[in-house]
């Protein structure tokens, strides 16, 4: 149950203390809906990483929090970034291209791994920073006061990264802070008793992105781009695959895949997960043996679960038509 309480205790966190900076949610979305919290700030001071409940969602020197659409197809839909704070604006770039980093285009990011973006001063000594914003996307310019709530940009693929997000930073006096445990960046443990979110933010230790029907085991690049599921089904599919995309799995947890459709049970695959990563996903599937699948609604559900205990679950349906 240390999970559960966790998530509890840190949504009633309280608001920072007077005289701190206090961040209203950058984008438009609905967290564990339509985007995720996939990397925090590191922690740790050496060569490890940790985020702030000492937990594996972060990477080595990693100085923001990263909040993650689940696929590229949203990104391109568009997803507005909103200023955090009231501030001035001190800095933009808006002109990089929209793309994975890879050792290709690494010389044309180096020096710019932030991507397109914005830099906000908020006084005494604060300041947010918005990265890897979608080119061309960016409203504001040099000098222009803005208030909590005013749209930027759109979330982008600009920079280093190799997933649409923001990367939201805070600094105060040039150095980082870590806007859901404002103390000290060398320690973690028990859940911060102030927050400098106007609205404490739940923290989800892992979770699962998305999932979806195939008629083979779809190429990991599909289903980023969020082109993968190709339900419903026809009744003559060679194969009927339910695939799963998870995000801040821990060596030992284990990602279960089950379907069910009118004869019953259909697939039942579990899987323990060897490696702890920021992004994975599995498939489990049956082969179509001469005739048709069975006409009917068929349901898909993939759960994550760490030590016996179910963290994530998600679920999707769809119905085979008779031919």
């Amino acid at each position: 149950m240390r999970l559960l309480a966790l998530m509890t205790s840190l949504s009633l966190a309280a608001p920072a203390a007077a005289g701190d900076l206090v961040l209203q949610f950058p984008l438009d979305c609905t967290l564990g809906e339509d985007c995720r919290i996939q990397q925090f700030v590191d922690r740790d001071p050496g060569k490890g990483a940790t985020d702030f409940t000492c937990g594996t969602l972060s990477y080595d020197g990693h100085k923001g929090t990263d909040i993650a659409l689940p696929y590229l197809s949203d990104m391109q839909a568009g997803v507005q970034v909103r200023a955090a704070a009231d501030g001035v604006v001190l800095g933009t770039r808006n002109t990089m291209a929209d793309q994975y980093a890879t050792a290709d285009n690494a010389d044309s990011i180096d020096g710019k791994e932030c991507g397109n973006g914005v830099v906000l001063r908020h006084g005494g000594g604060w300041e947010t920073q918005y990265c890897h914003m979608k080119r061309g996307s960016v409203l504001v310019e040099n000098g222009q006061k803005v208030k909590a709530g005013d749209v930027l940009g759109e979330v982008g693929l600009s920079g280093k990264t190799q997933f649409p997000h923001l990367h939201l930073s805070v600094r105060k006096d040039g150095a980082v802070v870590d806007p859901f445990s404002p103390g000290a960046l060398d320690t973690c443990g028990s859940p911060a008793a102030q927050t400098l979110w106007a609205d404490p933010l739940p923290y989800q230790p892992g979770g699962l992105i998305g999932a979806g029907f195939s008629t083979a085991v779809p190429e990991f690049d599909a289903i980023q781009a969020g082109t993968a599921n190709q339900a419903p089904l026809a009744a003559d599919a060679p194969a009927l695959v339910f695939w799963a995309y998870a995000y801040g799995s821990q060596a030992g947890d284990r990602l279960e895949l089950n379907v069910t459709g009118p004869g019953g049970e259909l697939v039942s695959h579990s899987e323990a997960l060897e490696r702890t990563q920021a992004q994975l996903f599995r498939a489990a599937g049956r082969r179509l043996r001469g005739g048709q699948w069975p006409a009917g609604s068929y349901t898909g559900v993939a759960r994550l679960l760490r030590d016996g205990q179910e963290i994530a679950r998600f679920a999707r349906s769809m119905t085979v038509a008779a031919q």
